[in-house]
């Protein structure tokens, strides 16, 4: 997961983004469930108390998607320098039970430089019957000179870690929450800025788009814009505004 009014103003002429806002309204999508109360989106630190039962290995949140076999592929590049990097991120037919009794689905995520890689990550998500869904730990794995060291792997559940929310069914301007929390090492939030964005890739032109803010209090300077199309799983765009200088497109979306 990558890492604050909700004005913010976006202009990377010199790697060609084009950033606008169409006023359409985007609705959430809700699985179907138990009839319990929905949980609360978590904030900052807050702990929460989720039912093994509520949640499912299943994703099928309209605007993040993740059907077992669906594969994106992201060009990544880093503006200050021009590097280019690939990412490929898998739904795989795996799960895994959480430390906190909760079936994830695992994600797989490589990125490479040059065939290589720089970082290998399985992710963990699962989905509340509500429709939102849920971050729970990743494995990751950096290649430095071409040895591995664990890049920040942890796991809800484990060492008084907290999941967080990955997208919730509901967006709304103005909305926030945490998308994860180990203590010093993942602590990044979001917030909602716009329903109706849009976005130019090399995958396509998508809107209206929904577009978030990933910030964290740890890295107080670090700034990402997420964008976020119905149906395509993952981002589409990912954007560094301050604190780094990668922008990450989607080139190609199978499922």
């Amino acid at each position: 997961m990558a890492d604050r009014s909700v004005k913010v103003k976006v202009a990377v002429t010199t790697v060609g983004v084009l950033v606008a806002a169409l006023v359409l309204p985007l609705g959430g999508a809700a699985s179907g469930g138990s009839s319990q109360q929905c949980p609360t989106l978590p904030q900052g630190a807050d702990p929460v108390h989720l039912h093994p039962a509520d949640f499912s290995a299943n994703i099928n949140n309209h605007q993040w998607p993740m059907t077992v076999g669906s594969r994106w592929v992201y060009r990544v590049l880093d503006y200050s320098n021009g590097s280019v990097k690939h990412d490929v991120i898998k739904a795989t037919n795996h799960t895994k039970m959480i430390a906190d009794g909760i079936k994830a689905r695992v994600i797989s995520d490589v990125v490479t430089h040059h065939g290589n890689p720089t970082e290998v990550t399985r992710d963990w998500y699962a989905q509340d019957q509500c429709g939102n869904v849920w971050y729970f730990g990743e494995h990751t794995i950096a290649y430095v000179h071409g040895h591995p060291t664990d890049n920040g792997t942890w796991q809800a559940g484990v060492h008084g870690n907290m999941p967080g929310i990955a997208l919730p069914a509901k967006p709304k301007v103005g909305l926030s929450y945490r998308e994860e929390y180990a203590k010093g090492l993942a602590e990044d939030q979001s917030r909602v800025l716009r329903l109706d964005a849009q976005a130019q890739v090399p995958a396509g032109h998508f809107k209206p788009a929904l577009m978030t803010e990933d910030f964290s209090p740890i890295e107080p300077n670090v700034s990402e814009l997420k964008f976020y199309a119905k149906g395509s799983g993952q981002e589409v765009l990912a954007v560094d505004v301050s604190g780094g200088t990668d922008m990450e497109q989607l080139v190609k979306y199978t499922h």
